[in-house]
């Protein structure tokens, strides 16, 4: 039997805590004014992949530009381990998970593809 690959997410103090379901292979970096500053590297799930294991809604939410994504991140500590948005072509609800809140994962590893976010 084929096993989804479970990663344990956080941000660095450990109010946001989360378990991932799913492969972590190809991520992006994007350009755009926020994931430039915040230095992220996003990989996208079904919403449904990512459990949270500390309180649903400890967290603070920053939305920007046409606020359709929903930007957590701790309030404790500043950082963002993932964001929350409709998937723009199927509506169903996705996260984006920034893979350098995942201890296990080799970032060396990773299928980086640059993303041009700051033109849309």
């Amino acid at each position: 039997t084929d096993h989804a690959t479970t990663h344990h997410g956080s941000c660095h103090c450990g109010r946001i805590a989360f378990d991932l379901e799913g492969e972590v292979k190809d991520v992006i970096d994007c350009n755009c004014s926020m994931c430039r500053r915040r230095g992220s590297l996003l990989a996208f799930f079904p919403r449904e992949a990512l459990t949270l294991t500390t309180k649903e809604g400890d967290y603070g939410t920053y939305r920007f530009n046409k606020e359709h994504i929903a930007h957590h991140f701790c309030p404790t500590c500043g950082i963002a381990p993932f964001s929350e948005a409709a998937h723009p072509k199927t509506g169903l609800p996705t996260a984006a998970v920034n893979v350098r809140c995942l201890p296990d994962v080799d970032l060396a590893t990773l299928n980086v593809q640059k993303v041009d976010g700051a033109s849309f």
